[in-house]
């Protein structure tokens, strides 16, 4: 079933919005993920299309009929809290059957729904224990058993990993993103974590003061981010957004420091810029004579270091290198100019993004201008 958000909007005084001009429609059988920081609305987003909160302006539609005015109940949908919502006092059987005993159903085919929907997330085993007695994991899947069971076919899913830990979440993933592909299940996943959105989702929505930043792909997010906050919210380091100014003395090129510049891939006006760089596109030299900067730490992640750098105009960047090579402390490098950078305007607009790419074993570049 595809749902269509039409110029979605919500209020409580009539006067500051918590959001607004919300667009997109989700496609039938879609995974489709809402991220963003704390406070942004995507909870609040998520309940109006759920029904549990009224929507101040705008229209929703599933399957391209208007349920805007309509209860929860009458919008064919399930949903997945953040705290699990099992009753402490019935055992998992009963906690995943009673939506379907309260709408009345026959007794043989709750029967039927519940088993088929524990087994499906493995708990047929522990189909007596109550919730007190069940891993945070186990209660996960309790309540992801609950929304299977009402066999809806659009689940909505509000942060519902952030209680476990790092590894428990990782498997979660996989197993909800399965689970959604085996059953055909049009699903909303609320999430803050942009690794959660970037590994499962077909498709993300990013909000941010109020308003739908960039819709797209994990991939157009991460490589054509449409301004600076999509670009800093999405990759682990974060990327490095630098301070640069255009200047036709420099044949237009974007200058951050005397040697450091960055080649503009058409003619820009004259102005103050920002310069997108992600840590895994800096090359450090060091040992080196003609030096730009300072290595004020050094963090080693295992598969890679995480050295950060300061520049000599005192900017601060994060460099991702995939061994030490001996650096230290206060030690002088060379910072090199990447081959793969994002340029925005000074309100954040994205306006190109160079990409170094390989032709006839030789590095070229190469332009997408994104914004004018």
């Amino acid at each position: 079933m595809s749902i269509e958000l039409k110029n979605i909007a919500k209020t409580y005084d009539n006067n500051s919005w918590i959001l607004k001009g919300i667009n997109t429609r989700i496609k039938t059988g879609e995974f489709f993920a809402i991220v963003g920081p704390s406070g942004c609305g995507k909870s609040t987003l998520l309940r109006m299309i759920a029904g549990l909160i009224p929507i101040s302006s705008g229209d929703l539609q599933i399957d391209n009929h208007s349920v805007t005015n309509l209860p929860p109940c009458d919008r064919n949908l399930t949903m997945v809290f953040q705290d699990y919502a099992l009753f402490p006092f019935l055992d998992v059987e009963a906690n995943v059957g009673f939506g379907l005993k309260a709408r009345k159903m026959d007794v043989v085919k709750i029967e039927e729904r519940v088993a088929n929907a524990l087994a499906l997330v493995d708990l047929t085993a522990v189909k007596k224990r109550k919730p007190r007695e069940l891993s945070g994991g186990q209660r996960q899947r309790v309540a992801l058993a609950r929304a299977i069971a009402s066999d809806a076919k659009i689940c909505l899913m509000d942060e519902p990993l952030s209680n476990l830990d790092a590894q428990l979440r990782g498997k979660m993933r996989s197993e909800i993103r399965e689970l959604q592909q085996r059953l055909g299940l049009t699903l909303i996943y609320v999430t803050h974590d942009q690794i959660e959105a970037m590994t499962m989702a077909d498709r993300i929505m990013v909000l941010n003061e109020q308003q739908v930043q960039q819709v797209g792909s994990p991939a157009e997010i991460y490589q054509y981010p449409a301004n600076s906050f999509v670009a800093t919210f999405f990759g682990t380091p974060r990327m490095n957004l630098l301070k640069a100014h255009c200047t036709q003395i420099h044949n237009h090129s974007l200058v951050i420091d005397p040697q450091l510049s960055f080649p503009t891939p058409f003619d820009l006006p004259a102005g103050d810029y920002f310069i997108g760089i992600r840590p895994q596109s800096f090359t450090i030299v060091a040992q080196i004579s003609k030096a730009n900067a300072t290595i004020k730490n050094i963090e080693y992640l295992g598969t890679e270091f995480i050295v950060y750098v300061e520049l000599d105009n005192g900017a601060k960047i994060r460099i991702a290198a995939a061994k030490q090579s001996s650096l230290s402390l206060n030690e002088r490098i060379l910072v090199k100019t990447p081959e793969d950078f994002l340029i925005f305007d000074h309100a954040g607009r994205a306006i190109s993004s160079m990409k170094g790419t390989q032709k006839n074993g030789r590095t070229t570049k190469q332009a997408v201008q994104t914004a004018q």
